[in-house]
């Protein structure tokens, strides 16, 4: 079993931050890459930010210049900063682990329970 727990929304004005940790645990052998979706209403997930275990990472269009993301490897955890926030950032965020439970085994994505994002105006 892989557990995600993840931590850090919340409700903030627009312009404010706030920082998001996902932290993978249970049978995990090694973890190839880890990210964060959200998800609005009555929209479809997308993909916010992800990072590679060497460190690559990549970035929606809508957030780049405003979010970072980071991982300590060593924690299995992964960390979303977000700054600037915006009204169309509102989402749940969820956290993604993709990963190996086995030497020689498949490489299986895991996900968060979410955390709600809300952004005022």
């Amino acid at each position: 079993q892989v557990q995600l727990v993840e931590s850090g929304g919340g409700l903030v004005q627009a312009g404010g931050s706030l920082r998001l940790s996902c932290a993978a645990s249970g049978s995990i052998f090694s973890i190839n890459a880890m990210g964060w979706y959200r998800q609005a209403p009555g929209k479809q997930r997308e993909v916010v930010a992800t990072i590679t275990s060497g460190g690559s990472t990549n970035y929606a269009d809508s957030v780049k210049a405003r979010f970072t993301i980071s991982r300590a490897n060593a924690k299995n955890t992964v960390y979303l900063q977000m700054n600037s926030l915006k009204p169309e950032d509102t989402a749940v965020y969820y956290c993604n682990a993709n990963l190996w439970t086995r030497l020689g085994g498949p490489l299986n994505d895991y996900w968060g329970q979410g955390t709600q994002v809300t952004v005022s105006s």
